[in-house]
């Protein structure tokens, strides 16, 4: 029997240099799925949809949920002891929360049923926050979904390990010492 590959998140908000720490952990050869949210972004922009979330938040996070479940999904089929997750699924929740939008029971029951083996979160990070076309959040905003996801994870039992602000080498040293 094959063990299953641990799986281990990364999550933050924006402003906190989850997408370089990734590519950080990538580039040291593990297996890691990215976050999908930009892609659904650009998907509804080729529907004629210019903010998907903020035209129909629920829409949106329907499909990030989807999409994320979806990667949850194929990790079960990857063949290394460990694959990470640039976000999961109860950053749909929490970002859900943040914003006041309703959803149903089964956002919830998703992320009870397929749970991942370790949390690291990363803070915001002023020196670093950027605003684009497809980041909208200002800094406060991102304080705001920082202690969203804290609490969302802490709600579905997770121990959370958060990540010191340092440069990516050291931060991906840090995450990988504490998995490998």
């Amino acid at each position: 029997m094959r063990l299953r590959a641990k799986k281990i998140v990364i999550a933050g908000g924006p402003s906190t240099g989850k997408t370089s720490v990734v590519s950080g952990i990538e580039n040291a050869g593990h297996t890691c799925y990215h976050e999908i949210s930009r892609e659904i972004t650009l998907q509804a922009r080729e529907e004629g949809i210019e903010q998907l979330f903020l035209s129909d938040p629920l829409l949106f996070s329907e499909r990030i949920l989807a999409g994320r479940l979806k990667q949850y999904n194929q990790a079960n089929d990857v063949k290394k002891s460990i694959v990470f997750f640039d976000r999961a699924l109860p950053d749909v929740v929490a970002y859900l929360d943040c914003f006041g939008t309703k959803y149903s029971k089964e956002f919830d029951t998703i992320c009870q049923e397929n749970k991942y083996d370790i949390i690291f979160l990363l803070p915001p990070w002023k020196e670093i926050h950027t605003s684009d076309n497809e980041r909208y959040e200002n800094f406060e905003e991102a304080l705001k979904i920082h202690d969203f996801l804290k609490k969302t994870y802490k709600k579905f039992g997770y121990k959370i390990i958060e990540v010191p602000k340092d440069t990516i080498e050291n931060r991906v040293t840090f995450i990988l010492n504490n998995v490998i």
